[in-house]
C-alpha cells in the first residue's frame, strides 16, 4: 500500500491545524503551524481565499482523519463500510475502530511520541497483546486485553524517551497504563466522547454517501 513518505509537517498546514503527527516538536515553537500558519505551497501565503464548497469541506476532514491516524484510502474506506454495517451512529462507529488499531492505542499508552513512531515499534515486533508478538499496525485489540512493550525492547531510546514525556499526565479514562512495566489494558471500549479528537465525521459519512 502507498504511503506518504514526505515531510509531515506540510499536512498539518495543509488542513490548517495541528495534526500532532510528530510528537513532541508539536508542543514547541518549532511547530510549522506557529511559524508558517498558511497552506503549503508558492500560492499558500496568497490573500485571495475562495469559499469551500460542501464537498470540499467533506473532502478535507475525511483527509485530516486519514492523516491523523496514518491510513490510506484502501483501508480508511474498508473501517467505513465496516461502520456502516454495525449497529449505532456510523461516524462514531469509524473513529471507535480507528482508535482500537494497535498503532494508535501504543500511541495513546504513552510507549511512542506519535502514532508513526508506533507503527515502527509493531512492525519490528517489539509490540505485544496478551504475550504474544503482534506485528501488524491495524490489529484491533479489544475491550479486556493488554499491550506492553517487549522486555527486550524497554530499553530502546525511542520509548524511554516518550514515556518519560507521558509520565504524569492524564491518560484516557478507557485506558490503563503502568508505565514502570510498560504495559496497558484497554479497559472497555470507548465512546465518542472519549475520544479527544476535533472533527466533524458526520462530514466523513455524507462524504461516502455520495
Amino acid at each position: 500500500m502507498a504511503r506518504y513518505t514526505g515531510p509531515v509537517c506540510r499536512l498539518c498546514r495543509r488542513e490548517g491545524e495541528k495534526l500532532f503527527l510528530k510528537g513532541k516538536r508539536c508542543f514547541t515553537e518549532k511547530c510549522a503551524i506557529e511559524r508558517k500558519g498558511y497552506p503549503p505551497g508558492m500560492h499558500g501565503n496568497s490573500r485571495r481565499r475562495r469559499r469551500s464548497s460542501e464537498y470540499a469541506t467533506q473532502l478535507r476532514e475525511k483527509q485530516k482523519v486519514k492523516r491523523i491516524y496514518g491510513v490510506g484510502e484502501k483501508q480508511f474506506r474498508s473501517l467505513f463500510q465496516k461502520a456502516v454495517r454495525v449497529k449505532g451512529v456510523t461516524g462514531e462507529n469509524l473513529l471507535i475502530s480507528l482508535e482500537s488499531r494497535l498503532d494508535n492505542l501504543v500511541y495513546r499508552m504513552g510507549f511512542a511520541a506519535s502514532r508513526k513512531s508506533a507503527r515502527q515499534l509493531v512492525r519490528h515486533r517489539h509490540v505485544r497483546v496478551n504475550g504474544s508478538t503482534v506485528d501488524v499496525p491495524s490489529y484491533m485489540v479489544g475491550a479486556g486485553q493488554e499491550i506492553s512493550v517487549a522486555p527486550k525492547s524497554q530499553g530502546m531510546p525511542l520509548v524511554r524517551e516518550a514515556v518519560e514525556y507521558r509520565k504524569g499526565k492524564d491518560t484516557l479514562s478507557w485506558l490503563g497504563v503502568d508505565y514502570d512495566n510498560l504495559t496497558g489494558r484497554v479497559l472497555e471500549r470507548p465512546t465518542r466522547a472519549d475520544i479527544p479528537l476535533a472533527v466533524q465525521e458526520q462530514l466523513i459519512v455524507e462524504l461516502y454517501s455520495k
